[in-house]
């Protein structure tokens, strides 16, 4: 049986929603050039209301600059948390995170051969690359786990771990061929996970994803609640499980292939954020979906603000800050003893 929690969702993510604008106006008083924060509301009002701009270089970094990173982070983040749940109610496995299973590292793969060898070209280059390397990597998982004993979370995580290294093996190979160093020493940077390079251009994409994935999400998120108790139970209560898998295949490939295209590769926000949404609100995904996505949102934004003042004027790649955060978080998680997934051990 699922666990529900007597917390108030709507409670929550008001709250979560109210950090993250704090912290977004918060973020872009931050850089190597500091502005009060009197200043940045100023050009935030501006803008949003269509007056004159007052202080044309203060215009530039907080619109031009900083406000798209601020904004990729917070999208990226609930991108990346939905995707998680997503991926962790297909495997029945707590432990499933696009990173973790290979996803992320076959879009890597995808969006380095894009960067470094120019295949397709335009615009969306970088998303095909990285949506079309995504859902090789989980068509390949889950083709090497059903291999001689069947589809099982342990088979799963392990078919996953190994094809993860063979991606970022394959990633690293295309980036030491690649002729051009700058790329080749771009690419490295950013397959660390880094949102430096936002542009307004570039945020539709991702949000129409997010926005798609989120619809998705919630329109079926009764028979996810059906999955997490297995197929056979599922299939009892009227749902259609091959047809539920490929979509949730498709939705979180798409997801983590698009946020990969336009951050880079950064672990452990699909694995852990889900599992706090968990703590917070119970198992009903009706819940957790809105949680994961708003708590994911201000976590990697918060990761953003860390990696660019700790060592500033220079970056620390996102994946590196959410690696440190990440592991000693989840064994916390792991060290209480009162989490269960679907409300199961």
């Amino acid at each position: 049986m699922l666990r529900e929690s007597c917390v108030p969702v709507k409670a929550i993510v008001s709250s979560l929603t109210l950090l993250a604008v704090v912290t977004f106006v918060f973020s872009l008083t931050l850089g190597s050039v500091h502005y009060a924060p009197a200043e940045v509301i100023e050009v935030l009002r501006n803008r949003l209301t269509g007056s004159p701009v007052n202080d044309p270089s203060v215009d530039a970094v907080v619109w031009q600059l900083r406000a798209p990173r601020g904004l990729l982070a917070l999208i990226v983040g609930a991108g990346l948390a939905l995707a998680g749940v997503l991926m962790q109610t297909l495997v029945r496995n707590p432990l499933a995170d696009p990173y973790l299973l290979g996803v992320s590292s076959g879009a890597s793969v995808g969006a380095t051969a894009v960067i470094t060898f120019g295949v397709f070209s335009g615009i969306y280059a970088l998303a095909i690359g990285a949506l079309l390397g995504a859902v090789v990597a989980t068509a390949c998982v889950f083709f090497v786990a059903m291999i001689q004993g069947g589809l099982t979370p342990l088979r799963l995580i392990l078919a996953g771990v190994v094809l993860s290294s063979a991606f970022s093996a394959m990633a690293s190979f295309l980036v030491f061929k690649s002729s051009d160093a700058r790329a080749a020493q771009s690419v490295m940077f950013w397959m660390l996970g880094s949102v430096s390079g936002a542009q307004w251009n570039k945020l539709l994409l991702p949000l129409v994803m997010i926005i798609a994935g989120s619809i998705l999400a919630v329109v079926i998120s009764r028979p996810l609640d059906a999955m997490v108790a297995g197929p056979d139970t599922a299939a009892s209560l009227g749902v259609r499980v091959e047809l539920l898998r490929n979509v949730l295949f498709l939705a979180q490939a798409a997801l983590v292939g698009i946020m990969v295209a336009v951050a880079g590769g950064i672990g452990f926000v699909g694995l852990i954020i889900p599992h706090l949404a968990r703590m917070l609100v119970g198992s009903i995904h009706r819940r957790v979906i809105p949680v994961a996505m708003t708590l994911g949102a201000v976590f990697l934004l918060w990761v953003d603000i860390i990696a660019r003042v700790v060592v500033a004027p220079q970056e620390i790649p996102l994946g590196v800050v959410t690696g440190l955060i990440g592991a000693p978080l989840f064994l916390f998680i792991m060290g209480r003893g009162t989490y269960r997934f679907g409300g199961q051990a």
